[in-house]
């Protein structure tokens, strides 16, 4: 598993107080923000190769990896995992759905 030195921001990501998040915020949020942008603005593990966009995954390390614009949607092939914007915050930041979401909520386009 790859680990990420935690952020040293992490204790201070936003919370929501509880609330329910509507599922037009979430969708914005899944379709909106530009997974190969998140990726580079989380300053993860990325290079373009062969023309194509690969990352370090989160979960086996390896760079076996590509995204998908049409879904946006980024994926290890070598373990099948796919990442969301929401999924991949959280494991960058090592934190939970709440606080990923209200990390992603400042930088929907207006």
């Amino acid at each position: 598993m790859v680990t990420h030195s935690e952020d040293p921001e992490r204790r201070n990501l936003p919370r929501n107080n509880g609330q329910r998040y509507s599922p037009e915020l979430l969708r914005r949020i899944r379709n909106e923000i530009p997974i190969d942008w998140l990726i580079a603005h989380l300053n993860w593990p990325h290079k373009q190769r062969d023309g194509r966009f690969v990352f370090v995954c989160l979960v086996c390390g390896e760079s076996l990896s590509s995204i998908k614009s049409s879904t946006n949607l980024a994926r290890c092939f070598h373990c099948s995992t796919n990442f969301n914007p929401i999924d991949f915050t959280m494991h960058v930041h090592q934190c939970d759905f709440t606080q990923a979401v209200e990390f992603l909520r400042p930088l929907l386009p207006k």
